[in-house]
């Protein structure tokens, strides 16, 4: 991996980039993860999950890894102590200032984000097209929590630190997983309201995961059937997913023109 890490270049030999390289960046965020999981779990996820995607697409799409961006918009736990989470304006410029430094300072023209984080979604979606019209970066975001728990009619929702991100978690690092904690930690107390609250594709809610109607402990899920051996299964299904999406980024930039 080390070979891919942008930052372990000297900037004489950042000329092994070229304008169809592509650039990997992680987001995640800084905000409570029930008691069994770390503040940081997002970005250790983002960072873990775009080194796999280097890892295993690397010399196929030339991609290089950006160093990771480890907070994002979290106002949803802010409740809990240790959440910092920044603001729609603050993140905005960030993001802004790091693509318009990108474009200045490298050849790459291609940007896919590695969101770890759901609250950073809508943001980074309205962002991509600031990033093309403004910076000409070809970018996505490849957001990991909706392909980890894609929601469905049946089943409880996985929506923050249960069994989906913590069987992750369990996979990618696992000597982040406090396991004795696990007891502590029940499902989410009503279903339909989880589903009205936050799943509801027709009306957006300021949710908390503070709120003791949809959350235990701040988890949104069932943290006691989560396993290793699903976190892997699931780290295969977003590898599966990323080398398609890079496929149609670089297949985009061809289809796509401004008038």
């Amino acid at each position: 991996m080390n070979g891919r890490l942008l930052g372990r270049l000297s900037f004489e030999e950042t000329a092994r980039l070229g304008q169809r390289s592509v650039l990997l960046l992680p987001i995640g965020s800084m905000e409570q993860h029930g008691p069994h999981l770390p503040l940081g779990t997002d970005a250790i996820l983002a960072q873990a999950v775009a080194e796999a995607i280097a890892g295993r697409f690397g010399e196929t799409f030339d991609i290089w890894l950006l160093p990771c961006f480890p907070l994002g918009l979290s106002r949803e736990h802010a409740w809990a102590t240790g959440t910092l989470s920044l603001s729609i304006s603050g993140m905005t410029s960030l993001m802004r200032e790091l693509a318009r430094e990108i474009a200045r300072s490298l050849p790459a023209r291609h940007l896919m984000i590695v969101n770890g984080h759901g609250g950073n979604r809508g943001l980074l979606e309205l962002l991509n097209y600031e990033f093309k019209a403004d910076f000409q970066l070809n970018a996505c975001a490849f957001h990991i929590g909706a392909l980890m728990s894609p929601t469905t009619d049946a089943g409880s929702p996985e929506i923050h630190a249960g069994k989906d991100e913590t069987s992750l978690m369990l996979a990618l690092a696992p000597d982040e997983v406090r396991c004795e904690s696990f007891a502590g930690v029940g499902k989410s107390l009503d279903e339909a309201e989880v589903r009205a609250t936050i799943l509801d594709p027709g009306v957006s809610w300021p949710w908390s995961s503070g709120d003791p109607r949809i959350a235990s402990h701040g988890v949104i899920g069932d943290v006691a059937q989560c396993s290793a051996e699903h976190g892997r299964a699931i780290l295969e299904r977003l590898l599966e997913a990323a080398g398609a999406a890079l496929q149609r980024l670089l297949d985009y930039q061809e289809i796509v023109r401004d008038p």
